[in-house]
């Protein structure tokens, strides 16, 4: 994965780029979600929370990943996900936040 934002999948396509309205944006970040999970099928939780502090830390600092991206992609996730890790989510949301 090489961004957040420029993810290329298997086939060779890239997902849809953020910008727009805000349908358009989560609908983005959720196309972006089901390629990123289909990606980590059979990885472990550890290796899939590294895989993501690493390429949003990185987002974060070259400027290809903002705030609102960050919200997009909790807000699409966190229906998906129980009261812990729904949490746990919100808190790395909150740290990448402040990169």
């Amino acid at each position: 994965m090489n961004d957040f934002k420029n993810y290329q999948r298997a086939d060779g396509a890239k997902t849809p780029s953020s910008g727009g309205t805000d349908d358009a944006r989560l609908n983005s970040t959720v196309e972006m979600a089901k390629i990123i999970t289909k990606a980590m099928n059979g990885k472990s939780t550890a290796q899939i929370m590294q895989t993501i502090m690493s390429e949003a830390e990185r987002g974060k600092r070259d400027g290809t990943l903002t705030n609102a991206d960050l919200d997009n992609f909790y807000k699409a996730l966190s229906p998906l996900l129980d009261g812990i890790k729904k949490r746990k989510l919100k808190d790395v949301i909150e740290k990448l936040k402040k990169i």
